[in-house]
């Protein structure tokens, strides 16, 4: 270590950093972390002998290159866990990955979710019909977490008195997402309740539509077949598992997250108001400036060279997507929010909070249906909307959201 007080106060500053960005006393901002981290960097030594990611051309190479797999995560944040989470095609590299991916497709089109248009349009407008005539809401409470969690489970074919069941599973998992060491044992307990509960839960529901199919998504995945080849039982949990969750806990995120972001720039919700059409090309931008999901792994299965450093075949990353999307490098003023900095005709980076390649996020259009279908209700239907508190955070880290978001809201 260098005896020169300057670089032993910078690696010290750059620790604490680390620290801090996953630290949930700093869950309302974990961006002044990933500055200090992206200065430090492109890449910044982790916890378990891996490297943190930091900026966004070098997180954009990895998550794009099939090279760099995505079937250890599980053993890198839950390698000590004594409950596995039901396999996904999530964590599974070709060709498992590519067979599962190709059935779960079949049942979670671009056509299925287009269908859910006017279904979306119709609970935004009942939900925000009751907003307005309640005042002040817990927007979580009141649109946050109904849109999606309704959706899915509609999609799915979960009955309309389960739904509170699923939403309570789902958020024990979600939580349960982030590495082991940052969980006390209460929280690898509900875990570990949680998986249990889904496991049996969803297990049921298959069986019922092994019976008796109905048009959904459950039963779809159980007659889906390519190939002559079926998902298995473990299969099918993991992936019902991996829609739920995925498909819900980081939409209600993103919900709330860009309704807090038009908050605290109100100039960004009057040309919201000025042009509802700006919903489309806003849903990126909400996207990349307060990302949903704020990390994921990969593992070089090669020698591989990225940004100058050499990674040997077993070393891990952890790709910082909340630091990629911030990054100025790829962004011009990454730190102000803008609702056209996604407009057709602008020159614009991708954000990657729907990943990149093989791992591209499946449910990405349902996620943008939603939150466009919402951002556009708010710029016609809203004139007023405020914060009554700061909001609190969950201490999660993967998938990061406020647990509370109280509003006052005035429309027409």
């Amino acid at each position: 270590m260098s005896s020169d007080p300057a670089a032993v106060a910078e690696t010290t500053r750059v620790q604490q950093a680390v620290i801090e960005s996953v630290a949930p006393q700093f869950r309302h901002n974990p961006y002044d972390s990933y500055e200090i981290l992206r200065t430090a960097g492109p890449f910044v030594p982790g916890p378990h002998d891996t490297h943190l990611v930091t900026r966004h051309t070098e997180a954009q190479a990895i998550l794009i290159d099939p090279r760099w797999s995505h079937a250890e995560e599980p053993d890198l944040l839950h390698g000590d866990s004594d409950v596995e989470l039901p396999g996904s095609f999530l964590w599974m590299e070709p060709p498992d990955h590519t067979r599962l991916r190709g059935l779960v497709g079949k049942a979670f089109t671009a056509r299925t979710v287009t269908a859910l248009r006017a279904r979306a349009e119709q609970l935004v407008e009942e939900l925000l019909t009751a907003m307005l005539t309640a005042g002040e809401v817990d927007l979580l409470e009141a649109l946050a977490y109904p849109v999606p969690l309704t959706l899915i489970c509609e999609m799915l074919g979960v009955p309309t008195e389960a739904h509170a069941q699923v939403r309570s599973m789902s958020a024990g998992i979600a939580r349960g997402l982030d590495p082991d060491v940052l969980l006390g044992p209460e929280e690898l307990a509900a875990r570990t309740a949680a998986v249990h509960e889904f496991t049996a839960f969803f297990g049921d529901l298959v069986e019922q539509r092994r019976k008796n199919p109905q048009p959904d998504v459950i039963t779809a995945l159980v007659q889906a077949e390519e190939a002559g080849v079926r998902l298995t039982h473990t299969e099918l949990i993991g992936t019902l598992l991996i829609l739920v969750v995925a498909g819900h806990e980081t939409s209600v995120n993103l919900i709330a997250n860009g309704v807090l972001a038009l908050i605290r720039e109100p100039g960004e919700f009057r040309r919201l108001r000025a042009d509802p059409d700006l919903a489309g090309p806003a849903v990126d931008e909400v996207l990349r400036y307060d990302a949903p999901v704020h990390l994921t792994t990969r593992t070089a299965r090669a020698e591989l060279t990225i940004g100058g450093r050499t990674f040997a075949p077993g070393d891990a990353v952890i790709v910082l997507l909340g630091s990629a999307n911030r990054d100025p490098a790829a962004f011009p003023a990454a730190d102000r929010f803008d609702l056209g900095r996604y407009l057709p005709g602008r020159r614009a980076e991708r954000h990657l909070s729907f990943g990149l390649g093989l791992h591209y996020c499946l449910g990405a259009p349902l996620a943008r249906l939603e939150m466009r279908t919402v951002l556009r209700a708010l710029g016609v239907r809203v004139t007023g909307l405020s914060l009554l508190a700061e909001p609190p955070y969950r201490p999660n880290v993967v998938v990061r959201g406020m647990s509370e978001l109280h509003v006052r809201v005035e429309g027409r």
